[in-house]
């Protein structure tokens, strides 16, 4: 190695100056490219999923027994299965012995090539016997005359678990529907059906398609009920093995009238799922956390601010039957239930003292949840306070401020006193509390602003509420409005026109101008 540098360094200086610079530039270019190269390499090395590697043998053109249908189907099936779920596949089909005895073999050592995290799958659909206690699998080309020559003409299975077993790798599975009738069962000592139930070494999992010694169906479709299911169920995210093979247990119990019961045996030390669970997102999670808040809370004004609040939400179906289903509860409640008379409230002063006052407005103008629960601690049963409560809670919710006595924001231009609506013509200069609104169309012009308090609202007060809530009901319903607060509300659109008459009401849009009107004039 001292030589080859030294040699170099005297080629280089004999070089001339100009070329010697054309190489130190050569180099200041490829270097940088290799390290980013090399770097590349090591990126995609580090981030490979760890190896998953099948070995699938379907055996069903035999020579010398009773051929099957379906194990060549069955392995095709299931090798496509597999490779779906992220699993390289070694597919041999109809193999004779030395086929899978070297299919066994270049299966183990792929698996000892590869790191401890690796997952070996082994399946096997043809035929398959035990003798004294051991179990084998038919190649396709087996000639048995004595019971003696098995282990000369059969494949062991315990070859094959002593493969997987050699890598040392923390996840193996065994999958065996080979338990169709036995082809030998004239040959005296190997006349039991079946296969023997085998000891699964450690980090194993051992499935057959029966119970030990007992015969599995070949099936009368493309496929055996034991590899049909679990061909169908494997793709199913974040179902553990175990699970997983119960629910085929259950599909081939069925399928098989209660003839044939799958059996299984673990000894496996990690959690193993064919298709890992999808993991939500932190948006999902907060969304399905908010949704079962709502949900249990059984409340349907938080059910109904919910849905204004998400109306796109994938749980915005299951919102608006429990909406239906607690508004429907509750008018039944109302009608099948004998309400004892409450004694009449005293009458509230028509005009509320300077300090309410002072303290409403100073809610109103801060917006905030302090703002509105300093006001309800002073006045709980104010002239404001039910307006404070819907007020509070929305903020609650989470939900922008919105208008008690609004639907939610419906975008429409706000237009000037003189524009007309509704066929009405243009807004009166003065509108009283007791005299008729003279616009708004029909079912405004002839009702005054008291007439209105107890009349049934046109559109749903809040979006998505259920006919029965507010059909033929009054606005006293739910809202114990008076000419004093009502006037508090209507002082609001000529604060802010822009925010409340851009919104529509139950009664339409210019039933608001004309309470604007009224809140300009003194509210009389």
């Amino acid at each position: 190695m001292t030589h080859l540098t030294a040699n170099a360094a005297t080629a280089v200086s004999s070089l001339s100056l100009s070329t010697r610079f054309k190489i130190c530039r050569l180099l200041a270019i490829v270097l940088p490219v290799l390290f980013l190269f090399t770097q590349v390499q090591a990126d995609d090395s580090d981030s490979q999923e760890p190896l998953r590697l099948a070995l699938v043998v379907g055996n069903g053109s035999y020579t010398h027994v009773a051929p099957l249908d379906n194990p060549v189907n069955d392995a095709e099936l299931m090798a496509a299965s597999l490779e779906d779920v992220g699993f390289e596949v070694m597919l041999v089909t109809d193999a004779t012995r030395d086929t899978l005895i070297k299919a066994i073999s270049d299966f183990g050592r792929r698996l000892r090539e590869a790191d401890d995290d690796a997952t070996g799958l082994f399946y096997y659909a043809g035929h398959g016997v035990q003798s004294f206690g051991a179990n084998f699998l038919l190649p396709v080309d087996i000639n048995l005359m004595d019971a003696a020559d098995l282990s000369l003409v059969g494949v062991p299975a315990q070859a094959l678990l002593r493969q997987m077993f050699s890598a040392n790798n923390k996840t193996n599975i065994v999958i065996l529907d080979a338990c169709r009738d036995n082809p030998f069962v004239s040959i005296p000592d190997l006349n039991e059906n079946g296969l023997a139930e085998m000891k699964a070494p450690r980090g194993t999992f051992l499935a057959y398609s029966t119970g030990p010694g007992e015969v599995a169906l070949d099936g009368s479709e493309d496929n055996s009920p034991f590899t049909g299911s679990l061909a169908r169920r494997m793709s199913t995210p974040g179902v553990p093995i175990e699970a997983l093979f119960k629910n085929v247990r259950r599909d081939v119990l069925d399928a098989t009238n209660g003839i044939q019961t799958p059996w299984d045996t673990s000894s496996m030390t990690v959690n193993f799922q064919f298709v890992p669970a999808v993991m939500p997102s932190p948006a999902e999670i907060q969304e399905r956390q908010l949704w079962e808040t709502v949900k249990l809370s059984k409340d349907p004004i938080q059910v109904m601010l919910y849905l204004r609040a998400n109306p796109e939400s994938r749980f915005s179906g299951d919102a608006r039957k429990l909406l239906q289903d607690l508004v429907s509860a509750e008018v039944k409640e109302t009608v099948s239930t004998d309400v004892a008379p409450t004694p009449a409230k005293e009458p509230v002063s028509v005009d509320p003292s300077d300090a309410e006052r002072d303290l409403i407005e100073e809610a109103r103008r801060a917006g905030t949840e302090d703002a509105y629960k300093i006001y309800l601690d002073a006045f709980p049963d104010g002239h404001f306070a039910e307006l404070a409560r819907l007020e509070l809670q929305t903020i609650q919710q989470n939900e922008p401020r919105t208008d008690p006595i609004s639907e939610p924001p419906v975008a429409v231009a706000v237009e000037p006193k003189s524009s007309t609506q509704d066929g009405a013509g243009a807004l009166p200069n003065v509108v009283a509390f007791n005299k008729p609104l003279g616009a708004g169309g029909p079912e405004l012009a002839t009702r005054s602003i008291s007439d209105l308090i107890s009349a049934s609202p046109q559109f749903p007060p809040i979006e998505g509420l259920p006919e029965a809530a507010w059909k033929d009901k009054t606005c006293a319903s739910c809202h114990q409005w008076e000419q004093a607060n009502l006037c508090t509300q209507a002082k609001t659109y000529v604060d802010d026109k822009t925010r409340a008459l851009s919104k529509d009401h139950p009664f339409g849009g210019v039933f608001k101008q004309l309470l604007q009107v009224w809140a300009e004039g003194g509210c009389q």
